[in-house]
């Protein structure tokens, strides 16, 4: 039963980090024309970042990880991307500089429209694995009526 709890708490973290990372990308592309925000810049793109879980205080689920090799993942950080801001000529805009251009955000549409693909493939696949841990426990039970 161990390795059947191991591997939802798998699924589980999987879906919780994809999660986060989907809200992270709606967020960049709600922002994608945002040239003003409350630190007084351009909107910036942020990143999530994330790293195998593996610091657990229960001396036993850090063995059975081990021995294993499972243990999930989690969020590391959610990091801000530097890359250059994408600069326009207008002269119009409100934020324009002396030269008439316009910061706006790193935001490539594009690209984020890419990593939502992806991130929502990711969730897919947890639920997938999941329904096929829950499916084998079901079956399990049968075997043994």
């Amino acid at each position: 039963m161990g390795l059947l709890n191991s591997g939802l708490d798998i699924c589980a973290s999987g879906l919780t980090a994809q999660r986060l990372r989907m809200d992270v990308i709606a967020n960049n592309l709600a922002n994608a024309t945002t040239t003003r925000t409350q630190n007084g810049g351009p909107y910036r793109r942020q990143i999530v970042v994330f790293e195998a879980r593996s610091q657990t205080s229960d001396f036993k689920r850090l063995l059975e990880n081990e021995l294993t090799g499972l243990s999930g993942v989690r969020v590391k950080q959610i990091v801000t991307d530097n890359s250059p801001l994408r600069q326009v000529y207008d002269p119009s805009h409100p934020d324009a500089d002396p030269n008439g251009y316009v910061s706006y955000p790193n935001v490539n549409v594009v690209a984020e429209m890419t990593d939502m693909i992806s991130a929502t493939r990711s969730y897919e696949a947890n639920i997938t694995a999941l329904n096929s841990i829950k499916h084998m426990a079901m079956k399990a039970i049968e075997i043994g009526r």
